[in-house]
């Protein structure tokens, strides 16, 4: 089909075009504005072995090995942190400690598939750990920054507070757990070191097994001593002060960009598909070069 009658087939369509792109941005603009937003708890963290003090950097001696070059992937301590805080020990914890039980149970009740339920007669049932198990999967984020060695997480509430107090927790109970882990590894070292002296007589055997000895009980105080062992704060856990989930301006402003464009890129499909559409009302001033090769196009 030449241009010139999908032009005059989309200007005899424009107003059919018009009126469902306004539809269509008043529905989405009604559902961007009525949908429930969320504060947004956001921390920045950095892999403690980055410091030279660490205490990664003094259980081994001040030798650290370095990673590849090409390998963005987080290592150490810090990968057990992250794996940590997603873990069903974070899960329980975050189950005992906090309201978020409450929070998901009413959430369930009030939302599209809970109200039906309840219409039906089958009411959802209250909130267990499989339902905050899939929540944190969903929402913690963990971005890491292609500049540095940063890494950000976030996670998203309804309620301001419950953000920050869960985000804060999570945190806490990774480094609790790489803390306890490397305590433990040097307390079983430790153990298992002083058994052996005990039934050592070899003074060439002794002497290094109490170096070993000596660089064990170092670790076990360290990780003890240290608060940060894992991932260090860049930015301590925060919250804004207004909801920021979902971004309205710009979910209004890609409605406003991509809703036009759809629904003139369905008119031309129509077009070519079907043809250019007959006038509805013939008048003779307009009458005009096009509608010739229209007339032309329908022979």
């Amino acid at each position: 089909m030449p241009l010139e009658l999908l032009l005059l087939g989309l200007w005899r369509l424009r107003r059919q075009i018009a009126a469902s792109a306004l539809a269509l941005l008043l529905l989405g603009a009604a559902a961007v504005t009525l949908w429930p937003r969320q504060y947004v708890a956001e921390a920045v963290v950095a892999p403690a072995e980055t410091t030279g003090l660490a205490a990664s950097t003094l259980i081994q001696g001040g030798l650290v090995m370095p990673g590849g070059l090409l390998d963005t992937r987080a290592g150490g301590n810090f990968a057990i942190y992250l794996a940590s805080i997603r873990s069903p020990e974070a899960v329980a914890m975050l189950a005992r400690d906090t309201t978020i039980l409450a929070d998901l149970t009413e959430m369930k009740r009030n939302g599209v598939t809970g109200r039906l339920r309840a219409l039906a007669g089958f009411p959802p049932s209250p909130a267990d750990l499989d339902d905050v198990d899939r929540w944190l999967d969903r929402n913690l984020g963990v971005t890491q920054s292609l500049a540095t060695v940063t890494t950000a997480l976030s996670i998203p509430h309804p309620d301001r507070g419950t953000a920050l107090d869960v985000l804060s927790r999570l945190h806490a109970f990774g480094e609790r757990q790489v803390r306890a882990s490397l305590h433990d590894l040097a307390r079983r070292r430790v153990a298992a070191l002083e058994a052996r002296l005990a039934t050592e007589r070899d003074i060439y055997l002794r002497t290094p097994i109490y170096e070993l000895l000596a660089q064990h009980q170092r670790a076990g105080v360290i990780a003890l001593a240290d608060d940060i062992v894992a991932a260090r704060l860049v930015s301590a856990p925060s919250v804004g002060i207004w909801p920021a989930l979902p971004n309205r301006p710009l979910l209004l402003v890609l409605l406003a960009v991509t809703v036009p464009l759809a629904c003139l890129l369905l008119a031309a499909c129509r077009v070519l598909l079907f043809g250019v559409p007959p006038e509805r009302a013939r008048r003779a001033s307009a009458r005009l070069p096009l509608a010739a090769l229209a007339r032309k196009g329908d022979e």
